[in-house]
């Protein structure tokens, strides 16, 4: 199921990067990045080696992207490495929880600042989240055409709006303070370093998802290592300019106080209006996100029905239109559910009511930041997991497939891996003991994945 048409453009990636990557954590985890450091200096050189290591998974994904340029991004890897039952377990989590979690996650986020700006009701908040899932679904329902453009336009918007907001705090900044404010110093406000690091990792998230569409990438040998090269280098550049123009305009002390940095730099160039402007920033953001997701997450579940017998009703595609129509309407499906099982009341009746039965703590909503938060906690070791293995795939797939061609090597092989690898284990420990009894959770919801990749027949059910 190569399907390689060619309906994506290097820029199209880029854009997709962009649009998945560059969230809301930009907003969000600054002060905190910054309150576990000592000095600016050290906050930004945070910033610049999560950037870095970024890069090195960037360089690992864009070899096997070339190698094996099946639609399905990990999937594809893991099955080739470890074999389909493997390569189904990661499926089924991402489908479950990981990919589709993220989903509603950013579809929070949107529903949140849209009942602030315009004065709404809290309690319409997950029918609005709902709303987003379901509008931008019909969009990419229409055709790879649509789902790319409307991708384009959210990602030309969140950069446009970005630049405005480092333009901002650049200029509202006193020269003399915001020269100075690279030398000050201060007692770290919090666990550590380490606390730092897993943040800006979790913002760097999602720049892997650009391999699920690799085969439909023009000239891939080619463009392939340009997009994911290319497309982290820009978040990287983008992180590291907000990042100064939050210093520079607030010092590092009103920094690391700041709950909302954008809000306050915006707010010494447009007073009072700055919290409506930044919640139409935000709601781009989190529109752009959702979309790349709806996008680029399909093609991983067309390729796990094209494999596997009981979900081949994932793999019918839309030939014309370049859609994977069964698997987008089965991930806007568990969104919307996902949505409502922590946005209402009655969802979360339910979730506890499961917990209870098969013994697990309950779940501390509020102690991980609501309903999704938990969700994203439990769901996190999973997903360092299957990045440690996706990492380990390069070393088993060169050893054992070194027939196949591969246009594009891993350069200084085999220390980049090496990075990737460690740095995804170190992340599995450090979600692990900020999860605690919760990662219990997301082994629950990865119980009837490997179930069905015990019974599942290692033969493909269609050959790609």
């Amino acid at each position: 199921m190569s399907r390689a048409r060619g309906g994506l453009g290097p820029l199209d990636g880029v854009s997709l990067i962009v649009g998945i990557v560059v969230g809301v954590s930009i907003f969000k985890v600054p002060a905190l990045v910054f309150s576990n450091v000592s000095s600016p200096l050290q906050g930004l050189g945070v910033w610049g080696l999560g950037g870095l290591l970024a890069l090195v998974g960037a360089l690992c994904y864009a070899e096997l992207a070339v190698a094996f340029p099946r639609i399905g991004g990990d999937y594809v890897y893991l099955s080739e490495a470890f074999g389909r039952r493997v390569g189904l377990v990661f499926g089924w989590a991402s489908l479950t929880a990981t990919l589709t979690g993220s989903i509603g996650v950013m579809a929070f986020v949107f529903s949140d600042y849209a009942t602030d700006l315009f004065g709404i009701s809290r309690s319409w908040s997950a029918s609005i989240a709902v709303f987003a899932v379901l509008s931008l679904a019909v969009v990419n329902l229409l055709g790879l055409t649509f789902g790319k453009g409307a991708q384009n336009a959210l990602s030309l918007l969140k950069l446009t709006a970005l630049v405005v907001l480092a333009f901002a705090g650049f200029t509202a900044g006193d020269p003399e303070g915001g020269a100075a404010v690279l030398r000050a110093k201060a007692p770290i406000d919090g666990p550590g370093i380490g606390l730092a690091f897993i943040l800006v990792m979790y913002a760097y998230g999602g720049w892997n998802d650009a391999a699920y569409v690799a085969a439909e990438v023009r000239d891939r040998s080619r463009n392939v290592p340009r997009v994911l090269i290319g497309g982290v280098l820009l978040v990287t550049l983008v992180y590291l300019l907000l990042n100064g123009a939050y210093l520079w305009a607030l010092g590092f002390e009103r920094l690391r106080a700041s709950a909302t940095p954008a809000t306050d730099v915006l707010r010494l160039t447009l007073g009072a209006s700055a919290g409506h402007a930044m919640s139409l920033v935000v709601m781009t953001s989190a529109l752009g996100a959702i979309n790349g997701l709806v996008l680029a997450g399909p093609r991983l579940y067309a390729a796990v029905g094209a494999d596997h017998r009981a979900f081949r009703s994932l793999s019918r595609w839309n030939e014309r239109q370049q859609v994977p129509v069964a698997a987008m309407l089965a991930v806007a499906g568990i969104a919307v559910a996902l949505i409502l099982a922590v946005g209402t009341n009655t969802g979360r009746g339910g979730i506890e009511f499961v917990v209870a039965t098969v013994g697990l703590p309950p779940v501390p909503w509020e102690s991980y930041d609501g309903g999704f938060g938990t969700l994203v906690s439990a769901t996190a070791p999973v997903f360092w997991l299957f990045f440690l293995l996706t990492g380990l795939s390069l070393f088993v797939l060169r050893a054992r497939r070194p027939d196949v061609a591969r246009p594009f090597r891993v350069p200084f092989y085999p220390l980049p891996p090496l990075v990737f690898c460690g740095t995804s284990l170190w992340m599995l420990w450090a979600s692990l003991a900020y999860a605690k009894g919760l990662a219990l959770f997301g082994l629950v919801l990865l119980v009837p994945g490997i179930l069905l990749a015990i019974r599942s027949p290692e033969e493909a059910a269609g050959k790609g």
